[in-house]
Order: structure tokens, then C-alpha cells, then sequence
């Protein structure tokens, strides 16, 4: 039997990070698309994304993407954040929107170059150890276009000796997360394509280096789950970046293409202890054509429900159906699951947290988006510079 006191405390202590470009402009690879109300700097990303906290109850930091979050006083920023109720996250680098970047950052064949992206990843830990912030997260946009256009196995000789350098610079309780992509800009080799070169360069690395998976980051019919069993398994899965892909990795609202893959992974995650653990839960999403904040108020409650619906999983059912070999009454365990409406059980999560049942409906009424088109004219929009 489920113990409902049990999901509904997992449920409330759950976090989700929010990232602040999520509320700044996007748009395609044609063209990025402004909105009214955006925020023109990181205060008042974060003014947004307390919002985004206020409503849910469970987004209590928000992810910094350096330079476009760049403070002079990160101190200061941190100080803004706690003022509004939520605190900074993760520390995301930026190698790929240089020219020099054009052949590679970490792994360029030019030692200038991979000196000058080094050099950009040791200023994210410092910030870190200006804000506090526990994870350094690396994504490289590195990889060649052509065969024979530069040694690959030269390029992961490369990586592995930035990494390390970076690595031997975090301090007690900092971690780095490293993220892998499938494919973009790089058509021909990525560096870091696969769970397994990640997993291979975090291993060697050490403790403090994790895998950190993207759920749009795979091929079409990846099985994601099992991605995320193992890793769990290995105690190598350092956090989650969220979102849904129709396509490849399109950054939509989490959960809004599959969600009964998100609750497939949140499942394992729940099966392998994830919900208590240090992993990190951030959404990695651009809003493009809707509306900025209730978009990430309703990526973080498709979180919540793919969580709830893992949570329900009569876990001593279906090990008794597995060990039996009954296979359809396994899958009936997982599916009834899956198929329990868990917005009424959410509903009485919020109202026991003191918060509205319905976050969509009390950031209608909140006034916040009539107040930030009114407040926010004149200066330039933030956004991710495409």
C-alpha cells in the first residue's frame, strides 16, 4: 500500500531550480522574439522567478548563466535573492557564443583559445564562491563538422586536461556537472555526445564530478530511464536539466511532448533515491511564443505530477508481479499509476504549505505580469544574444 503521508511529504520538501534565461527573450534559430515585461537585468530575472517560487512552493534557486548574468557585485545579487525569498543555484559557463570559439573551446587544436575557455571556467567557480552556489554546470558546444578536420582522440586528450584543471580549483562541497548533447552545432563528432563520455571524464575525474542529463539531449527512442537507473546506480547522476523535445533539443515546457517518459524517469529516480539525495532538478526551457512565468509555473507542476504519479507506484505490487515473471500485471501496477489524476492530491500539498491550490490562477490574479509591463520600459530586454 502507498503511505500518502509519505508522497505528500516528498512532495513538499521536492525542489526544482529555475533558470534565468527561461525569463529572458528567446526565440528560434531565425529569430528571437521579445515580450513585453521582460526582465533588462539578473535582479530582476530573479524578481520573476520569486514569483515562479511564490506560487509553487518548491523553486527555491534560480540557475546563472555567465556572462549574460554578469554582476559586478555578486555578492550584492546573492543579498537581492534572499530579499525575494529565493536563493542563487547553479553556475552555468559559456563556451560556445565567442568567435574564437568557432573550432572548439576546451578542445580547440589552439592552445590560446583553450586557455581563454579554462580561464572563463575557473571565473564561474569564483563566482560560486561569491554566491554560494554548490555546482559549476559544463555544457560544450565542441565537436568537428568534417572527417579529418582535427584528431578526435587528441580533442578528449583536451577535454579531460581542462576539465582536470577545473576540477583541482573547486572547493569543499562544490560540484561539476557535466552535461552531454547528442548532436549541435557539431554534425560530424561531439565531444561530449553520450552519457558515457561524460560518465567516463566524471569517473576519472572523481567524486566531485557528475553526469548531469538533459531530457532532450538523446536520440529519438533513447531509453532515458535506463540512462538515469544506472547513473543513479553508479552514484554518478549529478541533476536533471528539464524540458520536452518534439524534435531534438527544443527546450519546450517539461513534460508538454511526453509525459509518460518524465514520469518513466522520475520513477527511477524514486526507485533509486534520487528524491533524497543531492541531485540537482533544474528546468532548461526558452519560452518562446507563450508567456514567460506561468510557462515555468506549469513546467514546475508537470514535474510535480510526474513526481506524485512515480511516488504512487505500488512498489511491493509490482516486485511481486516481477518476481512472479507476470508481466501485464507489472505493467498494470506501473500504468495505474500513471494514470492517477494527482491534481487534486497536489491541490492539498499547496493548500497544506500555506499556498494556493491552483499557481496558475493565483499568478492571474497576482497583478505581477500587468506590473511588469507597466514598470519594465526603456533599457534593453534580457536575452540569450542569437
Amino acid at each position: 500500500m502507498t503511505d500518502l503521508a509519505a508522497v505528500k511529504a516528498a512532495l513538499k520538501t521536492q525542489a526544482v531550480e529555475t533558470p534565468s534565461w527561461a525569463y529572458g527573450n528567446s526565440g528560434t534559430r531565425f529569430k528571437v522574439f521579445a515580450q513585453q515585461g521582460v526582465p533588462r537585468d539578473p535582479r530582476e530575472k530573479l524578481d520573476d522567478a520569486s514569483r515562479v517560487h511564490a506560487f509553487t512552493g518548491v523553486a527555491p534557486t534560480v540557475a546563472l548563466h555567465i556572462p549574460w548574468d554578469r554582476v559586478d557585485d555578486y555578492t550584492a545579487l546573492a543579498k537581492h535573492a534572499q530579499d525575494r525569498g529565493v536563493r542563487l543555484g547553479t553556475i552555468n559557463s559559456n563556451t560556445f557564443q565567442d568567435d574564437d570559439y568557432r573550432l572548439g573551446s576546451v578542445c580547440h587544436p589552439e592552445a590560446a583559445v583553450r586557455r581563454k575557455a579554462v580561464d572563463h571556467l575557473l571565473e564561474c567557480v569564483d563566482i560560486m564562491d561569491a554566491t554560494g552556489s554548490r555546482d559549476l554546470k559544463l555544457w560544450f558546444a565542441d565537436g568537428t563538422n568534417y572527417p579529418g578536420q582535427d584528431d578526435i582522440r587528441g580533442r578528449q586528450d583536451r577535454l579531460a586536461e581542462g576539465l582536470a584543471e577545473v576540477y583541482e580549483r573547486l572547493g569543499d562541497g562544490q560540484r561539476m556537472l557535466l552535461e552531454y548533447k547528442l548532436f549541435e552545432p557539431a554534425f560530424y563528432t561531439t565531444d561530449v555526445p553520450d552519457w558515457g563520455t561524460a560518465y567516463a571524464h566524471c569517473l576519472k575525474l572523481g567524486p566531485k564530478a557528475q553526469v548531469v542529463v538533459d531530457t532532450g539531449h538523446h536520440a529519438p527512442g533513447t531509453n532515458i530511464e535506463f540512462i538515469v537507473a544506472t547513473l543513479l546506480r553508479e552514484e554518478k547522476l549529478g541533476g536533471f536539466d528539464f524540458n520536452s523535445r518534439f524534435y531534438a533539443d527544443d527546450d519546450l515546457m517539461a513534460g508538454a511532448a511526453d509525459p509518460f517518459q518524465l514520469f518513466r524517469i522520475m520513477y527511477e529516480v524514486v526507485r533509486g533515491g534520487g528524491l533524497a539525495s543531492d541531485i540537482a532538478f533544474m528546468l532548461d526551457q526558452c519560452h518562446n511564443i507563450e508567456a514567460k512565468i506561468p510557462a515555468i509555473i506549469r513546467s514546475v507542476m508537470n514535474v510535480q505530477e510526474a513526481t506524485a504519479k512515480a511516488l504512487l507506484v505500488n512498489r511491493e505490487a509490482l516486485t511481486a508481479a516481477q518476481r512472479a515473471g507476470d508481466v501485464l500485471g507489472a505493467n498494470a501496477v506501473v500504468m495505474d499509476a500513471y494514470n492517477t489524476d494527482v491534481r487534486p492530491l497536489l491541490a492539498e500539498v499547496r493548500e497544506e504549505m500555506g499556498l494556493d491550490a491552483d499557481p496558475i490562477g493565483a499568478y492571474a490574479r497576482s497583478g505581477w505580469a500587468e506590473r511588469i509591463v507597466a514598470e519594465r520600459v526603456g533599457g534593453e530586454q534580457a536575452g540569450w544574444g542569437a
